[in-house]
């Protein structure tokens, strides 16, 4: 039986650092309207596109890029509502049709042509419960304890190549079957940590310095086309 997956974008409207911030432009076109050009490339395994929000603005935008738009309830759209509830939310009115969530969030505009259809082959393959992108981090770490710098991943001196491999999470996609997010569970204990190391990895829009970086490796991009 065939797999069923949707593409799920959540986009607030309300944001404080950025106002309208999922409408801001990369280009010629908004955060919003990259992800859901993003999904529109793969769509040849992927059933259905929507975009859930409590912005009428968004709404409007989505709905003449051509995907589909759940209203979102304000008590699932402020600040301390999480991605969990919001996906249950879209499941919900979609009737529990999918197996499969790929969720793209709008402030990670940017992500390499191939990752979707190569993470999402890796996590079938697998069977995993869901999958989530990660980079390695390079930094040498450390706490201030009583004012003192105390290294944590590194011994002072070490070499960074030497340093004991640690990642973050950098946002580019997730990927999860639909019966977790159903017991309100984002990412599972069968989950793929999906490594991709990549400049776009380190967009991640949540103020003016990184929509400013984003812009630059964007016309960068651009240029070399």
């Amino acid at each position: 039986m065939a797999i069923k997956t949707v593409v799920i974008i959540p986009a607030r409207g309300g944001s404080k650092r950025i106002p309208n911030k999922n409408l801001q432009l990369l280009g010629d076109i908004t955060l919003l309207e990259h992800s859901i050009n993003y999904a529109k490339a793969n769509c040849d395994f992927i059933k259905d596109i929507v975009v859930t929000t409590d912005s009428k603005e968004i709404a409007k935008v989505a709905v003449t890029a051509g995907v589909k738009v759940i209203e979102r309830p304000a008590n699932l759209s402020g600040d301390k509502c999480t991605t969990v509830s919001a996906l249950k939310h879209a499941l919900l009115s979609l009737n529990n049709e999918f197996d499969v969530i790929i969720l793209l969030q709008p402030t990670n505009p940017l992500r390499p042509a191939s990752l979707l259809r190569d993470s999402l082959k890796e996590f079938k393959n697998g069977d995993y419960d869901s999958l989530i992108t990660v980079s390695r981090n390079y930094h040498k770490l450390g706490k201030i304890v009583k004012n003192r710098f105390v290294p944590y991943n590194y011994n002072m001196g070490q070499r960074s190549q030497d340093l004991e491999p640690l990642y973050y999470e950098n946002g580019l996609l997730y990927i999860m079957r639909s019966n977790i997010i159903m017991k309100d569970v984002l990412l599972g204990e069968n989950n793929l940590a999906y490594e991709i190391n990549h400049p776009y990895a380190k967009v991640d829009i949540d103020t003016w310095e990184d929509l400013k970086y984003a812009q630059f490796l964007y016309r960068n991009e651009e240029l070399e086309k």
